[in-house]
């Protein structure tokens, strides 16, 4: 990957690695009649805030200071989350590069009253930019997968990388000769 953390000569990183762990966290709410839409079930844009929120937490405790919303991916509501749910967020770092982070968001929910498992309702993956106080991008940490799952989780992370530089690219070619012929968007 070209956006991978700058190695050393030495054959090392830079700036120390961190493993998944250190930055994983869980955001949980309960959800009220304020959070919700027309038909009574909670708004998706409330459940994307909290994935939002939580995977900013676990950007920038990984990366050591501010880190911004670059692009969000993939997000799927499997379940609707209702009033009276005790919604969990759960984030973590699955690959890093030189100054960005894809950030994993599982979202579940429970009935704040009862004792059954939390469902999965939700999932989505992030990409953030660290930056400094100019706003400026800055180098973030390798990630240091721990478990196989990590493992799984960092590999399938490149994957969907690859993806979107190619859409991008395919994206800006397609206009640039769009403008070439002479039609304006």
């Amino acid at each position: 990957m070209t956006d991978q953390a700058p190695v050393a000569e030495s054959g090392t990183a830079e700036i120390p690695g961190k493993p998944t762990s250190a930055s994983r966290t869980t955001l949980s709410h309960i959800m009220t009649h304020s959070d919700t839409n027309l038909l009574g079930t909670v708004h998706g844009g409330v459940i994307m805030k909290l994935v939002d929120d939580a995977a900013g937490a676990v950007a920038g405790r990984h990366s050591g200071g501010p880190a911004v919303t670059a692009s969000m991916d993939e997000m799927a509501f499997l379940e609707p989350v209702r009033v009276g749910d005790l919604v969990h967020v759960k984030a973590q770092v699955n690959w890093t590069g030189r100054t960005s982070m894809e950030v994993g968001v599982r979202v579940l929910a429970e009935r704040w009253n009862e004792s059954a498992p939390a469902t999965q309702v939700g999932s989505a993956y992030l990409v953030f930019a660290a930056v400094d106080a100019d706003g400026r991008p800055r180098a973030v940490p390798p990630v240091l997968p721990e478990t196989e799952q990590d493992k799984r989780r960092c590999q399938e992370a490149q994957i969907r990388r690859t993806h979107r530089l190619a859409r991008r690219r395919a994206i800006k070619e397609l206009r640039e000769k769009r403008a070439t012929e002479g039609f304006e968007d």
